[in-house]
């Protein structure tokens, strides 16, 4: 019980140090991918643009920041002076024009139909412009980024944006936090040899009350803030919160073993998750931001 206990401290103690050498500028940034489906067969320049009119003396001037000096100069620069013509008034063009008060990445030309726009300088209410070298234009009404990765649709046959619901994203992350604590929880709790059938109604009930809640806490933070090194320091508390609440509760309530060894599964249990946890976070939000 003594080596269960020292153990579980030390991982906890290794997770704050592996977490603590992340850089400032660490983590995740805001990021909207606009998908054009049924494009332009002739060449097309999109761009998102936000309000205001551009101001360079305190912004960052877009096709600097995302083209080198070589890619800037292979751009088609009439197609390029009409997509900064086509700019509605009180709005302006991030990448074409550039970002103020805060630097991005975009992407004009796009690939296979996606355009990305990158870094801190990415606007929450935003349009999409599109200009083709024949001389069409289409402008997207306001749209609003709800979440800190999100994409945005453009179906150009139809002239309309949409963008996924985000409750998709939420239930999706809720699962892929839920999910694998359930299976990996329930294997260790037969690896200490309580019967299934005897215990599965307190194994539910208890993972419910506590990693259920846990795992809306996650989802809702992740698919709005995306995983940073501080957010995993601040999940080390509450999971040793949450072990040591169903420690007890399994100690109390788990049936056919001694309540000591009911104790030390509810510890390596909670263990165990949270390490799974800790290696899913990234890649599992990563996968959810690709398919919304």
């Amino acid at each position: 019980m003594r080596k269960m206990r020292r153990s579980f401290v030390l991982f906890c103690l290794a997770a704050l140090l592996l977490a603590g050498t992340a850089l400032a500028d660490a983590g995740p940034k805001p990021q909207l991918v606009v998908r054009v489906v049924n494009a332009p067969e002739e060449l097309y320049y999109l761009d998102i643009l936000a309000e205001g009119e551009f101001d360079p003396d305190r912004g960052y001037e877009g096709i600097e920041w995302s083209y080198s000096d070589e890619e800037a100069a292979a751009l088609d620069q009439a197609l390029l002076a009409d997509l900064r013509d086509a700019v509605p008034q009180g709005w302006h063009a991030c990448t074409a024009e550039g970002s103020t008060g805060a630097p991005m990445w975009g992407d004009l030309e796009g690939e296979d139909g996606m355009h990305a726009f990158r870094y801190v300088g990415v606007p929450e209410t935003y349009r999409v412009l599109m200009v083709t070298r024949s001389g069409e234009v289409w402008t997207s009404g306001a749209l609003h980024r709800r979440v800190l990765q999100s994409s945005v649709t453009v179906d150009w046959a139809a002239k309309t944006a949409a963008a996924p619901p985000v409750w998709r994203g939420y239930v999706l992350q809720f699962l892929a936090t839920l999910l694998p604590t359930l299976l990996i929880e329930g294997l260790l709790l037969l690896a200490f040899r309580f019967s299934w059938r005897q215990n599965w109604r307190v194994f539910l009930l208890v993972n419910l009350a506590t990693q259920g809640a846990l795992a809306v806490f996650m989802s809702v933070n992740v698919i709005r803030d995306g995983v940073g090194w501080w957010f995993l320091i601040l999940l080390v508390p509450v999971e040793l919160v949450i072990a040591f609440l169903e420690a007890g509760l399994y100690r109390k309530w788990l049936k056919g073993r001694s309540k000591g060894r009911a104790f030390a599964y509810g510890l390596a249990a909670n263990a165990a998750s949270a390490l799974l946890g800790w290696f899913l976070a990234v890649p599992v939000w990563q996968w959810i931001v690709s398919i919304s």
